[in-house]
């Protein structure tokens, strides 16, 4: 089984950026990022595909998140830019859409 390991969260202003990180014991084809909003469910953030040339984002996310990869070292990346106080969650790496499979996460909270 797929051991994931995300880290890189903290607290950070409206407008701020930050970078996680997703060290996994090996990847999936596809990868993806999820998050858990307080009180809400798991909201599919974005996904890559195995080569790193192909990449989706939700409508919320689209234009300030970038997903990456680095398949030498296993490591699947999100970089938050221009945060906003609704981008506060628990922040997954995933092997799917739908976080099935996903690490412990990291809390991301974007307070002033």
């Amino acid at each position: 089984e797929v051991q994931l390991v995300e880290s890189g969260g903290g607290l950070v202003q409206p407008g701020g950026s930050l970078r996680l990180s997703c060290t996994a014991s090996g990847f999936t084809y596809w990868m993806s990022w999820v998050r858990q909003a307080p009180g809400k469910g798991l909201e599919w953030v974005s996904e890559i595909d195995g080569g790193g040339r192909r990449s989706y984002y939700a409508d919320s996310v689209k234009g300030r998140f970038t997903i990456s990869r680095d398949n030498a070292n296993n490591t699947l990346y999100l970089q938050m830019n221009s945060l906003k106080t609704e981008d506060t969650a628990v922040y997954y790496c995933a092997t799917d859409r739908v976080g099935s499979h996903r690490g412990q996460g990291t809390q991301v909270t974007v307070s002033s």
